[in-house]
């Protein structure tokens, strides 16, 4: 995969429903750092997030910060250390994501490039991962396990199949050269980027 070498802009709109995100993707320092807001309706109920998430040049997440804009729910925040440990805000210790390199943030697809790019994986090869999982409202936070598959990867991007292992759930996802989502059906599809 190219490395991501120059920033990105990319917006998306759920497959379905309402829903919209403007993600900017900038190279930062040894790694890059991501922007975004997003905002829909749920079951009635609007909803709206920004987050602010870091990664290493090997694509770990090292940060995530979310703020929902709903007085409701307290901010998140979570540091990483590249190696699968956590901590919060505080410094306080959180062993239950031992493991995780990734997250996954239900309002954007832009997280499922982060194993994406983290694997690199040559079609026809899959890996299994445990991710520090955020839902999108309410900002609670899991452990779950994903599994990815390449289908196919050639100079303008690639197919990849994921599966939520205890959901399953699958969804065939398609990205560019950046391993940015296009489309993720079901989910969302990319309306605009540079």
């Amino acid at each position: 995969m190219v490395d991501l070498i120059r920033p990105r802009h990319v917006v998306w709109q759920a497959w379905t429903g309402v829903s919209l995100e403007s993600c900017r993707i900038v190279p930062d320092g040894d790694g890059i750092r991501v922007q975004s807001v997003a905002l829909g309706v749920e079951t009635g109920t609007p909803w709206a997030v920004r987050y602010t998430l870091r990664c290493d040049a090997g694509w770990r997440t090292r940060e995530l910060s979310v703020e929902s804009l709903s007085a409701e729910e307290r901010p998140l925040s979570l540091v990483g250390d590249g190696a699968g440990r956590w901590s919060g805000a505080d410094g306080e210790r959180l062993a239950r994501f031992d493991g995780c390199l990734d997250v996954d943030l239900t309002s954007t697809v832009f997280t499922n490039t982060l194993p994406i790019r983290r694997l690199a994986m040559a079609p026809g090869s899959s890996d299994e991962i445990t991710v520090v999982y955020v839902v999108v409202p309410g900002l609670d936070v899991s452990v779950a396990r994903q599994r990815y598959r390449c289908l196919g990867w050639g100079p303008d991007g690639g197919r990849y199949r994921f599966e939520q292992v205890a959901g399953g759930f699958t969804a065939e996802i398609v990205v560019d050269a950046d391993g940015l989502v296009i489309e993720y059906p079901e989910i969302a599809r990319r309306v605009w980027s540079r």
